[in-house]
C-alpha cells in the first residue's frame, strides 16, 4: 500500500477545500440555517408535534443528511473529474498508484469533507432548535458510511460526466429530488397507503429513517433494514468503481 500516494491525494483534495471555503462550508451551511429559520420556526412553530417530537428537531436529521448526501456527490465527482478535464488524469494513471489508493485519496477526503460539514452543521443546528441525540454512536455511523457511500457515487459521477454539465445532472435532477422526497421533511408513515410504498422504493428514505432514528428512537422502517440497504449500495458503488479500473471506462480513452 502506497501510503505516500494516498496521503499526497487526499491533503491535495482537502487543501481546495479551503481555497473554496466559502463555497465548499459556508454556503451549505448558510443554506440550511434558512431551512431552519423557515421550516423550523416559521412554519414548524404551527405544526403539531411528530411522534412528541417537535417539527423543527424533526426535520435536524433529514437537513442533515440532505447536505451530506449533496456535498458528497459534488466533492467526489468535481475532485476526479478535474484531472480528466486537465489532463493530468494520465500521469495518476502512469503512476505506481493502484486504484484502491487512488480511489481511498479521493474518496477518503470527499468523505472527510462531509464529515466535517455535517459536524458544522449539527452544532448550528442547536441555535435553532432543541434536540437530543439517543445513540450517538450510531449516529456516527449512519454518518460515516453515508458520506463515504455517496462520495463513491459522486466518484463514479465524476468518471462518467465528460462536461460540467453532466456533472450536475445527477445531483440536481436525481438525488435532490430523491432527498426532499425521502422524508427529510416528514414521515412516510403521514402518507397514503399507495404512496408510503412507492416511497418505500426511495433509496434515500432508509438513509434519513436510520440516521433519525439514532437521534430519537422512531424511524419509518426497521433500523437493522436501513444499516442492510446502506451497506448494499455502498458495495454497488464499490463494483461500479472496481469495473471502472478493470476495464478503464472513460479513463484510458
Amino acid at each position: 500500500m502506497n501510503l505516500y500516494a494516498i496521503k499526497a491525494i487526499y491533503l491535495f483534495e482537502l487543501a481546495r477545500t479551503w481555497r473554496t471555503l466559502m463555497q465548499s462550508i459556508a454556503s451549505p451551511v448558510i443554506s440550511t440555517s434558512l431551512y431552519f429559520i423557515v421550516f423550523g420556526s416559521a412554519i414548524g412553530s404551527r405544526i403539531a408535534d411528530i411522534d412528541g417530537i417537535s417539527y423543527g428537531a424533526f426535520i435536524v436529521p433529514g437537513l442533515i443528511m440532505l447536505s451530506i448526501l449533496t456535498e458528497s456527490i459534488s466533492n467526489a465527482s468535481f475532485g476526479i473529474y478535474m484531472p480528466k478535464f486537465s489532463g493530468t488524469i494520465y500521469e495518476l494513471l502512469s503512476a505506481p498508484v493502484s486504484a484502491i489508493e487512488t480511489v481511498i485519496g479521493y474518496v477518503g477526503a470527499a468523505a472527510t469533507k462531509s464529515i466535517i460539514l455535517g459536524t458544522i452543521i449539527l452544532v448550528t443546528a442547536r441555535l435553532f432548535v432543541d434536540f437530543s441525540i439517543s445513540h450517538p454512536f450510531w449516529m456516527v455511523v449512519f454518518l460515516f458510511l453515508t458520506s463515504v457511500t455517496f462520495s463513491l457515487f459522486g466518484f463514479i459521477i465524476g468518471i462518467w460526466a465528460d462536461s460540467f454539465q453532466k456533472l450536475q445532472v445527477v445531483p440536481l435532477m436525481i438525488v435532490t429530488p430523491l432527498t426532499f422526497l425521502g422524508g427529510s421533511f416528514y414521515s412516510i408513515n403521514m402518507l397514503p397507503p399507495f404512496w408510503h410504498t412507492v416511497a418505500l422504493f426511495n433509496p434515500v428514505v432508509y438513509l434519513v429513517s436510520g440516521f433519525r432514528w439514532s437521534f430519537y428512537g422512531i424511524s419509518d422502517v426497521n433500523v437493522g433494514i436501513s444499516l442492510t440497504m446502506t451497506l448494499i449500495f455502498m458495495l454497488a458503488c464499490l463494483t461500479g468503481v472496481w469495473w471502472i479500473f478493470r476495464t478503464g471506462y472513460r479513463l484510458k480513452a
